[in-house]
């Protein structure tokens, strides 16, 4: 089970997390939760549904212990039987932090101490059952049990933003915020385009009324507050300058012909990737970059499962000179906006650390930023090792510290998780020489990292 001095190895480092790290607000500026739950304060019927049905880590972890899909995503399986097989696995998952996470869950949401197996599974549905039936447990309520103060979700571009719109209307104690998912932008899928036609009005016909288009709906979700764009750069992403005439030429292609040849694609979206980062830079949004999935892996469950059932995998390195040549293209016009790296591959920590230093502006803390350690690299190896590249390599004191990347409310929890990471590793480091022993340093360290960098690097 979690202990409360669980991965708090040294007295410095609980001092740092019990009477700071965890006492500091949440902003999560990055994850997939469905905003509506939250506009309607909604009550999951069981605990299935709160904790294990929008949870891909949970899925990828019963796969992998040969639980059958009908049981994990099935829709003829019950949910009490979906909960019974995650029943299973989870004490099978030790060396995961789904164990930690898990735990963590139970406990610091339901008051729930036992280890979750078959044999107690029925009592704890039940128990979980009558908790969820009383107000605390309404959506917006667990958030503030976790002391959120902020999350931002990722939206699609066509998306109508009413739940935000809603949440924005009431006081609830906690904003939610809508972020910008931009890959359908440079997809150019001929559904798509014709879903932003018709909820703009604009006849979409070169790429000049694309660009006016998407403006429009930049617009839009500017009106409604957000903050933040994001963009999915794959294994292999490459990037090519693209003038404006060469892109036209190659947008009536596609529209004419349904199809470009790859090279022609890559600079399409080249064109598109520089036009976003200036609108984006325009309006002061911050622009994230995932960068290293191999998403192309199980045919049969993408198929059967969609483009983000938990199948993906790690892969290969970064093409550090297309990464550096997209950035310097926004930077030579001055129109950079502020950066978040994330690198699902943990070989780049060292080339995206020191790609904060390459990129700067005047009275700027941190105008690039090394995300945290993103999906495969979350747990306490890989918070850890990204935490002593940053500091290797740039500035860990401008840390914008952690985000759930998560579609399940419960993720939160991973804030904590985090901040324990790193208040022991800077507890190590002062009891071992490396930092001063110096509490009020040590104390400002922290609560930078966890809280006051990302409040007031995500500002407009």
């Amino acid at each position: 089970m979690f202990k409360p001095d669980s991965l708090l190895t040294n007295s410095t480092g609980k001092v740092l997390f019990y009477e700071v790290a965890s006492r500091l607000p949440i902003i999560d500026f990055h994850n997939h939760v469905d905003p509506k739950p939250l506009a309607t304060n909604q009550r999951a019927d069981n605990i299935y549904q709160l904790w294990v049905q929008n949870d891909p880590y949970k899925h990828r972890a019963m796969r992998i212990y040969g639980i059958p899909e009908a049981l994990i995503t099935g829709k003829e399986a019950t949910d009490y039987e979906k909960f019974l097989a995650w029943a299973e696995c989870l004490t099978h998952t030790v060396g995961n932090p789904l164990f930690h996470w898990s735990c963590m869950e139970l406990q610091q949401v339901f008051g729930i101490y036992q280890l979750l197996n078959t044999s107690n599974a029925r009592h704890i549905w039940d128990a979980s059952q009558e908790l969820l039936a009383t107000d605390k447990f309404r959506a917006l309520d667990i958030l503030k049990g976790f002391n959120v103060e902020l999350l931002c979700t990722s939206d699609d571009l066509l998306d109508s933003l009413e739940h935000h719109q809603a949440l924005a209307h009431t006081e609830t104690g906690v904003t939610c915020l809508p972020s910008l998912r931009g890959d359908s932008i440079v997809s150019f899928q001929p559904d798509w385009m014709g879903q932003l036609a018709i909820q703009t009005g604009i006849k979409i016909n070169n790429l000049e009324s694309y660009k006016e288009a998407v403006v429009n709906r930049l617009d839009f979700f500017d009106q409604a507050g957000c903050l933040l764009s994001d963009h999915s750069l794959d294994a292999g992403f490459n990037f090519i300058s693209t003038s404006e005439s060469e892109a036209s030429l190659l947008f009536m292609q596609l529209i004419q012909d349904g199809v470009l040849a790859l090279a022609d694609l890559v600079r399409l979206q080249s064109h598109m990737l520089v036009f976003l980062g200036q609108q984006y830079a325009a309006r002061d949004w911050k622009m994230q970059l995932h960068i290293g999935a191999n998403r192309f892996t199980s045919t049969r469950l993408r198929n059967r499962l969609g483009p983000a059932g938990g199948y993906a995998s790690i892969g290969n390195t970064v093409n550090v000179h297309a990464i550096s040549r997209f950035l310097d293209e926004l930077d030579t016009v001055e129109l950079l906006p502020k950066t978040i790296l994330y690198t699902l591959n943990p070989a780049d920590n060292a080339v995206f650390a020191s790609l904060t230093g390459s990129f700067s502006q005047d009275h700027v803390r941190g105008k690039v930023q090394f995300g945290p350690a993103w999906w495969y690299n979350d747990h306490q190896e890989g918070i850890t090792q990204q935490l002593i590249a940053l500091s290797s390599y740039g500035l860990l004191s401008t840390s914008i510290g952690f985000t759930t990347d998560s579609r399940s409310i419960l993720s939160f929890v991973r804030h904590d998780y985090y901040r324990r990471i790193l208040c022991n590793l800077i507890g190590a480091w002062s009891e071992e020489g490396k930092l001063p022993d110096d509490r009020a340093v040590l104390e400002q360290l922290v609560a930078n990292i966890s809280y006051h960098n990302i409040q007031n690097w995500i500002k407009k």
